[in-house]
């Protein structure tokens, strides 16, 4: 394309998305771009802008450094494609963006002033992690149709099916009787025996006796005190008098990167989703021996379960997997003096058993997710991975093993995987503001709960202890591919808002069952050894 041509395409480009460029990016944007051919040409200009935007600008004018780095990130992301097709990511890893309301963007956390994660949290690190949990749900929430105000020139009639999110600060400004509301806010207990909903305009008194009466008004899910909800009622006389409780709606991934673009929000070294790369997708449906192995409380002390780790690698080794995910606690007595010395001795054991079927030990990876009782500090999350001097072993006599954190991230080719070890089933039933009494099955309601809030512990910090500066690890948004909960409760499989939410169970209680799941037609296959 002549000189003349780009320029001004590139100019009315750039004036789009209200940014000026200087007369020397301008000519060295022309320059970098000249060979491209037309039909890729407002792909690549669509990149490159992306790639500005991502930089802190101090104003819309774009300097010739700024384009440079953007060319350059570009470039760069068509090379990466190989390296990126399996990553492990811990949660201490995972970047933090920040919802803000004014440029309804998520930024990095370099673009804000909000300080570099630290473990030892502030007061102020406290508040952000509900505020950011609500910015999360409200802004969610304010795009689903339900909630979408009407056009001014829309017809009469569509306006009655729309409902309009108001604040508690809205409730608490009136006097008099304020009728069917709805209100996107917190559970919580301020005072024994009494629930009020928050958010971050104030707190009110919530009267559920209504609700609580019929069952049918508690939509499903599992309503824990910490969870936001849509709280419908009426205000009188400062208590807010609910009628029902429903769950901020979900967003399937999709949707929501239709709307953000290709920010990575995952994490891994790709610097743009890898949703948008057809070279891994193509990777991906080509690979179809690909396989992933999940199992939960491997005790590895136990002999009757390493006799049956054995069993499954003599099965597995014609056709070793992708990568086996053990998930803790690798002790079934997890405490005492000798619980870390223990732990070495069976992890070399587990070794040595890797060791005998050389196809697993040259072509599977391993990696370990610890449990709730593994040596570590305390139940606080995110965990750390084990002890570098507990693995040390294991890592030399097995070189493709990972010792990650919990929760960790899994990205293969375009899917991204979550895995997380706890026994949450369990704590979200006992600390439910009402027990469900629908018909439908408790993993239903606990899956629905957790994609609802966008997170994996909607529970207080009393009952799940989070360090409050990296909260943002447990983020489960965008919704991704596959979500497995490694949890002490019946194996499950459910799908939910195109999410595969997988439970593997206890391996030694449940019968030595594990799960087994194809990436290439994402199909998730029950294993049991027992009898074997």
């Amino acid at each position: 394309m002549e000189p003349e041509r780009l320029r001004r395409r590139l100019g009315s480009a750039f004036r789009l998305r209200g940014l000026l460029l200087r007369a020397d990016a301008l000519k060295y944007l022309t320059e970098a771009l000249q060979s491209i051919n037309e039909v890729e040409l407002d792909d690549v200009i669509e990149n490159v802008i992306d790639a500005v935007e991502k930089q802190p600008l101090s104003s819309n004018m774009i300097e010739q450094s700024t384009v440079e780095a953007a060319v350059q990130e570009c470039s760069q992301a068509s090379d990466e494609t190989i390296e990126n097709v399996f990553n492990i990511i811990g949660a201490f890893d995972i970047p933090r963006y920040i919802y803000n309301s004014e440029r309804k963007k998520f930024l990095p956390l370099s673009m804000t002033n909000f300080p570099v994660p630290n473990l030892f949290g502030t007061a102020r690190d406290k508040a952000e992690l509900f505020r950011e949990r609500y910015s999360i749900l409200q802004q969610r929430t304010h795009r689903h149709e339900l909630f979408t105000p009407s056009a001014v020139v829309a017809h009469p009639d569509d306006g009655r099916s729309k409902f309009q999110l108001k604040t508690v600060e809205t409730l608490l400004g009136n006097t008099a009787k304020v009728g069917e509301v709805i209100v996107l806010g917190m559970i919580t207990q301020l005072k024994e025996g009494k629930f009020f909903l928050e958010d971050p305009t104030g707190v009110v008194q919530l009267d559920l006796s209504k609700a609580i009466s019929f069952f049918c008004d508690f939509h499903s899910g599992l309503y824990t005190e910490s969870c936001f909800v849509l709280a419908e009622g009426w205000y009188e006389d400062e208590v807010f008098h609910v009628n029902a409780f429903g769950f901020p709606p979900t967003e399937p991934s999709a949707t929501t990167r239709a709307f953000y673009g290709n920010v990575n929000f995952f994490g891994g070294p790709s610097s743009a989703s890898v949703k948008a790369s057809a070279k891994l997708k193509q990777l991906e449906d080509e690979n179809e021996d690909a396989m992933f192995v999940f199992l939960s409380d491997v005790w590895l002390d136990q002999a009757e379960v390493l006799e049956k780790l054995h069993t499954m690698f003599s099965g597995y080794s014609s056709a070793p997997p992708t990568c086996f995910f053990f998930c803790g606690n690798f002790s079934s007595a997890p405490y005492g003096k000798n619980q870390i010395q223990s732990l070495k001795g069976s992890l070399k054991a587990l070794a040595d058993i890797i060791c005998e079927h050389p196809s697993i030990h040259k072509s599977s990876r391993f990696v370990f997710v610890p449990g709730p009782e593994d040596p570590g500090p305390g139940s606080i999350l995110p965990r750390p991975p084990l002890a570098e001097n507990i693995t040390q072993e294991f890592r030399q006599l097995v070189p493709f093993s990972v010792f990650t954190t919990n929760p960790c991230r899994i990205q293969y080719c375009t899917q991204e995987i979550i895995i997380f070890r706890e026994d949450l089933v369990n704590k979200m039933c006992r600390n439910c503001v009402r027990f469900p009494s629908s018909n439908m099955d408790i993993p239903n309601h606990f899956v629905k709960t957790i994609l609802s809030q966008g997170h994996l512990t909607p529970l207080p910090l009393y009952v799940s202890p989070v360090y409050w500066a990296y909260d943002y690890s447990l983020r489960v948004y965008p919704v991704p591919d596959m979500l497995v909960i490694a949890d002490k409760y019946d194996p499950f499989t459910v799908t939910n808002t195109d999410c595969l939410c997988i439970n593997p169970g206890s391996f030694p209680r449940s019968g030595f069952s594990f799960k087994v799941f194809y990436p290439s037609n994402k199909t998730v296959e029950d294993s049991k050894l027992q009898g074997l």
